[in-house]
């Protein structure tokens, strides 16, 4: 394992969370992802289903966890089972969790071998009782991608067992959404991560490099301090690539006097980083690019402020639209007199996140903030006809006066950035 795990009582106060709110007549099941295969024999990678993850903490494929709290007999309200390994499997994967393993990460006293999961759901179907599935919820990539919770589903429900149509989502989403300090240990060792690779893109940026030889630079720093990689595809985007919101074919080389946009963040121990900073590839700002960034610096500050307490995701969004318009105007964009949706050209996505177990992290955007939520904040500016895209993002924990920016010791202003630059490149 190359991250420190958190404590197991973690685990089981978040399974006592989600299992007060069972109905009397169900009992829960969740499952694990599943390697992803990519052509022939070969693997793409394995990346832990976020609710397992969060009640139990195992990070393996063939993971179940069940949870009947109101189950008679205490050994059944709560079973986990896991992969036993075979020597096949030692040949070629390597050991698996064992049963002692397994319960010492989660804090589940019983553990089984996932070979004896369809036998223990007929023993707690008996006498009527629904099972629920977790179901994951909505993602842009439902209408073509089954998740294994879903395919589970549907494979026990041809079996017979009854299955609720009682819903996990919204309870596990408003768990989820505030964080534990344990959780967050984890966040600031994955942004602790992510400064460093942000050292090695300062010290190595020049023009005639190739985007995605700064790419190698993160992903090489990322791995050597105990990261398993990138937290998403990041975006090295130099010129009008910058334009492109998710531009990730990193691919153009780097031109004197351009920009270039990162947006990138490490994962450490399933938690997830999520930082955009911009750097003058020449190690100086033109005037006109530094006019922009000053101007996407302003609404930071001004979106940062916002993020407090009773605010919302809708209300934010309204007040941020009006301070778009005023430094648009400012930067000669548009006139005074154009509408807002006119601004939302320059700025066509949204400023803030919930941020966590995954990168746009499970949440409720009706849900007004409060004391353990952890966004993002990150306005942008893009203007394709000057090549210029300029993002600022930091990751942003609520408290109960205000919030803590958890990358306020990272360069942010453009003298920041580019004495940044010149400290790194100093050192090299």
């Amino acid at each position: 394992m190359r991250y420190q795990p958190l404590p197991a009582a973690l685990y089981a106060k978040n399974r006592a969370r989600i299992a007060e709110q069972i109905p009397e007549n169900c009992f829960a099941i969740f499952a694990s992802n599943e390697v992803i295969p990519s052509n022939a024999d070969g693997i793409l990678g394995f990346k832990q289903n976020a609710d397992l993850f969060y009640l139990t903490g195992i990070d393996q494929e063939d993971t179940f966890l069940i949870l009947a709290p109101h189950h008679p007999d205490t050994t059944m309200q709560e079973i986990l089972f896991v992969r036993e390994t075979n020597d096949f499997l030692r040949i070629w994967e390597g050991e698996k969790l064992s049963i002692e393993e397994a319960a010492a990460i989660s804090g589940i006293h019983q553990v089984l071998w996932s070979k004896k999961l369809e036998e223990y759901l007929k023993y707690l179907s008996t006498d009527g009782k629904e099972m629920i599935v977790n179901r994951n919820y909505p993602s842009i990539s439902k209408d073509y991608f089954k998740s294994k919770n879903e395919i589970f589903a549907e494979e026990i429900g041809q079996k017979g067992f009854k299955i609720s149509e009682f819903d996990l989502t919204p309870i596990l989403t408003q768990a989820r959404m505030v964080k534990s300090t344990e959780e967050l240990i984890q966040v600031k060792k994955a942004l602790d991560i992510t400064k460093e690779g942000f050292k090695q893109i300062a010290k190595n940026i020049r023009p005639s490099i190739f985007e995605y030889q700064l790419e190698a630079e993160l992903t090489y720093s990322f791995l050597k301090l105990g990261s398993r990689g990138h937290a998403f595809e990041p975006i090295l985007a130099s010129g009008s690539n910058a334009c492109v919101l998710h531009y990730t074919h990193n691919e153009a080389i780097l031109k004197p006097n351009e920009l270039l946009l990162i947006d990138f963040g490490a994962e450490y121990g399933n938690y997830n980083a999520d930082i955009s900073r911009v750097l003058p590839v020449s190690g100086k700002f033109t005037p006109r690019q530094k006019q922009v960034y000053d101007a996407v610096l302003a609404i930071f500050y001004f979106a940062k402020d916002l993020m407090v307490p009773g605010q919302t995701f809708g209300g934010m969004n309204i007040e941020v639209a009006k301070k778009l318009h005023e430094e648009l105007v400012k930067l000669g964009l548009i006139k005074k007199n154009d509408t807002i949706n006119h601004a939302k050209k320059y700025l066509p996505h949204g400023v803030s996140h919930h941020l966590g177990l995954d990168v746009h992290d499970i949440s409720d955007r009706s849900t007004a903030f409060k004391e353990g939520m952890l966004l993002t904040c990150e306005p942008g500016i893009y203007i394709p006809e000057e090549g210029i895209g300029i993002r600022i993002e930091n990751d942003i924990l609520i408290n109960a006066s205000g919030n803590t920016d958890l990358a306020a010791d990272w360069p942010i202003t453009s003298d920041e950035i580019e004495e940044f630059i010149y400290e790194q490149k100093s050192n090299n």
